[in-house]
C-alpha cells in the first residue's frame, strides 16, 4: 500500500437483501459517509424479506442513497476512483438493481468498476473499525444467510475452515423467534429477550457436523426448540418465552464461540475477528470476547451499523482490489449464489 501516492476514494453500492446502501470510503478505511436506507418496516409486516417488494425498493432508493452518500462526504462524481458494488452472494432481484446503477455510473463516466463479495465486505468491515488490522488473522461471519469460519491469508485471499451445512445462524433465529411469537427480524427480537430470561433454563442440543470439526448445523438446534414449544403447548405447559429464547440463544453462542476457539488453538492465531449482522448479537461479543482473552488472542469486531448490511464495508473491500488493479468490465453481472473467493 506504500505504492499508493495519493488518496483512493471508492463510492461503494450495497443492495444484496433488503437495505439499499451507498458509501464514500478513501483508501479502504476512513469512511466519509455511509447513507443506508432500510426497508426492515416493510418486510416485518410479511415476517420476512420479500425479494419482489425488495427489489421495487431498491429501485425507489438507490439513485437517492448515492446522491446523498456524495453530498455527505462532500464529494463529486469526478471525485471518485473507482464505483464498487456487490455482485454476490444475495438475491438476484435485488442485486441487479444494484449492479445495474454501479454499470450505468461507470458506463456515464468512464470511472472504474469493481464487483465485491458481500461476504468479502462483511469481513473488510473490520479494517473501518480497527485500521490497524492487517492479515494474517480469522474470522467468523455470522448473519441472515450465511455462517463462515475463514482464514483471511492476505487482502482479498481466504481459506473457508467450515460453514453451515444447512440454516445460517440468521435463519435460525428468526425462524425461532417467529414460532415463540416475537416476529421479524428475529435476531434483534431473541437477544432482547433472552436479557430477561435464563440461558440455562432448557438444555438444547448443540448442532455438530459428523467428521467436520468446523462446519456448522442449526437446523437440528431449531427443531429441538419446535419440539419444545410444541410438547409444552401439549401438555398444556405455559411457555416462559424469554427463558427460550436465552436458551436458545446461549446454544448458538457455545456452538460458534466453540468452534472459533478450536480453531484459534489449532492454528495459533493471535488475532481473531467476527462479521456479519449477527455479529452484533451482544451474548456472542461477549461470548467472543472472553474467550479470546483466555487464549491470548486479540479479539476485532465492528460496531453493530457495520455488522448489518452497509456499502462502507463493500468501500473497504473494493479498495484492496483497487489497488491490485482487480477491475471488473460492464458485463459484470448478479451471482446470487456467488462463493467467497470465486470472481
Amino acid at each position: 500500500m506504500s505504492d499508493i501516492k495519493k488518496d483512493v476514494t471508492i463510492l461503494a453500492i450495497e443492495s444484496s437483501c433488503d437495505e439499499t446502501a451507498a458509501s464514500i470510503v478513501v483508501n479502504g478505511r476512513q469512511v466519509l459517509s455511509n447513507v443506508i436506507s432500510s426497508q426492515i418496516d416493510i418486510h416485518t409486516l410479511y415476517g420476512g424479506v420479500v425479494p419482489e417488494i425488495a427489489s421495487r425498493k431498491h429501485t425507489e432508493r438507490v439513485t437517492q442513497v448515492i446522491r446523498e452518500a456524495l453530498q455527505e462526504a462532500d464529494r463529486k462524481l469526478q471525485d471518485v476512483d473507482a464505483i464498487a458494488v456487490t455482485y454476490g452472494p444475495g438475491l438476484v432481484g435485488p442485486l441487479l438493481i444494484g449492479v445495474s446503477a454501479a454499470k450505468g455510473l461507470c458506463f456515464a463516466t468512464g470511472i472504474p468498476l469493481i464487483g465485491v463479495h458481500h461476504i468479502e465486505g462483511h469481513i473488510s468491515a473490520n479494517y473501518i473499525a480497527e485500521p490497524a488490522l492487517e492479515p494474517p488473522f480469522a474470522c467468523l461471519v455470522v448473519s441472515g444467510g450465511h455462517t463462515h469460519l475463514v482464514l483471511v491469508r492476505d487482502y482479498g485471499q481466504y481459506e473457508i475452515l467450515g460453514r453451515t451445512q444447512d440454516d445460517a445462524a440468521g435463519e435460525a433465529f428468526d425462524k425461532v423467534a417467529r414460532e415463540i411469537g416475537l416476529g421479524y427480524p428475529g435476531g434483534p427480537k431473541i437477544d432482547r429477550a433472552s436479557r430477561e430470561g435464563d440461558p440455562h433454563a432448557i438444555v438444547f442440543p448443540r448442532g455438530k457436523v459428523a467428521g467436520s470439526r468446523y462446519d456448522f448445523s442449526f437446523s437440528g438446534m431449531k427443531s429441538a426448540v419446535l419440539n419444545y414449544l410444541n410438547t409444552s403447548r401439549m401438555k398444556g405447559i405455559s411457555v416462559n418465552v424469554p427463558d427460550v429464547a436465552a436458551s436458545f440463544q446461549q446454544a448458538v453462542v457455545d456452538v460458534l464461540v466453540s468452534h472459533a476457539g478450536d480453531a484459534i488453538d489449532q492454528y495459533g492465531l493471535r488475532k481473531f475477528a467476527l462479521a456479519g449482522g449477527v455479529a452484533a448479537n451482544t451474548a456472542l461479543r461477549a461470548g467472543m470476547k472472553e474467550m479470546c482473552e483466555e487464549k491470548g488472542a486479540e479479539f476485532f469486531c465492528p460496531p453493530p451499523i457495520l455488522c448489518t448490511d452497509n456499502a462502507a464495508m463493500i468501500g473497504s473491500a473494493a479498495y484492496f482490489e483497487y489497488i491490485k488493479g482487480n477491475f471488473s468490465g460492464l458485463d459484470l453481472n448478479a451471482v446470487p449464489g456467488l462463493r467467497l473467493g470465486q470472481r
